[in-house]
């Protein structure tokens, strides 16, 4: 993993350092002169070759780093991640407080989502061939096609616009006003879960119908074991295994920006956040952005692999 991040980091750097605008012309402003440019090249430390400017910002998320020289230099303290001279503020500050809003996001889709799939799949392989898992499987056919953003246009349409059951979004912290936060959130939660809950219900069906087939299962059901047994710790948890994987994955890639349902509903989260990086051509924004989505994965992955020691006995670790 950590010599995955490293890849990450310098393969993400080496490719915005590719991109073929000036950093330095874009901090410039309107009242922009050939000094002015080559003052800020040399504040940022774009001067200096590729590689100096990777080990400077390397080190700079470890122990920090100072931006220019004398009395124009400030300090970037560690985890320092860049400096948005469009913003005036420090990379890993852009993304302490846009963090928050993503992880919320995330946990609330990710709660409903994996509670409705799960049961629904469950309920629906326990009822196969019934007119309760037809009727599930066409519902999860519907919520599988319809897109995220579109899910979310329609739920504001109505419940917002017409209905008017709910006031507009507009995003303040739980700490704050925890009934405004819910009311902000609770759109953009089933938006996201929708569309996944309906995968969840269909992969726990599919895992479920392969597992009660195994002779395990008809061995419990002849020891007479209650069947809520049988289904709970022996048919769920044998076919675990694959629902956990996509679920880490899942909720790592929400972690590192919903970005299409956060321009929806106006949150200020990870995904708005790079998507304002792009319109603005604000390349150490978009970097810090990238990366923190991409090791947010990478480390899911890791968490995953461990947590299949508890889930599955058969999987040893060998150290």
């Amino acid at each position: 993993m950590t010599l995955m991040l490293l890849l990450l980091s310098i393969v993400t750097f080496l490719l915005f350092s590719a991109v073929p605008t000036d950093p330095a012309m874009l901090t410039c402003g309107k009242s922009c002169t050939p000094s002015i440019v080559a003052a800020n090249r040399v504040r940022l430390g774009l001067d200096q070759p590729l590689v100096v400017q990777y080990a400077h910002w390397f080190k700079g998320i470890f122990v920090g780093r100072t931006y220019g020289y004398g009395q124009a230099a400030f300090d970037c303290p560690a985890p320092c991640l860049g400096y948005s001279f469009r913003q005036g503020e420090n990379v890993t500050t852009l993304l302490a407080n846009a963090l928050p809003v993503t992880i919320y996001l995330a946990i609330g889709s990710f709660v409903i989502w994996m509670f409705g799939g799960i049961a629904s799949g469950i309920f629906a392989a326990l009822h196969r061939g019934k007119w309760q898992d037809r009727a599930i499987l066409s519902a999860t056919l519907i919520g599988y096609s319809l897109p995220t953003f579109f899910v979310g246009l329609v739920l504001l349409t109505f419940i917002v616009v017409r209905w008017n059951l709910l006031p507009y979004p507009s995003y303040v912290a739980p700490k704050t006003d925890i009934l405004g936060f819910l009311q902000t959130m609770i759109l953009p939660w089933i938006s996201v879960a929708i569309l996944n809950m309906a995968y969840y219900t269909r992969m726990t069906r599919s895992q479920m119908l392969d597992t009660l087939g195994n002779d395990f299962i008809r061995t419990a059901r002849a020891k007479g074991v209650p069947e809520r047994k049988v289904v709970r710790k022996h048919a769920f948890r044998a076919g675990l295994t694959p629902i956990v994987t996509s679920a880490g994955l899942d909720f790592a890639g929400l972690l590192g920006g919903a970005v299409i349902i956060e321009s929806v509903f106006g949150l200020p989260g990870i995904g708005r956040l790079a998507i304002d990086s792009v319109q603005q051509y604000d390349l150490p924004v978009l970097l810090g952005t990238t990366l923190l989505a991409a090791a947010v994965v990478i480390v899911a992955m890791a968490i995953v692999e461990i947590l299949y020691v508890l889930i599955d006995p058969r999987v040893q670790i060998d150290g």
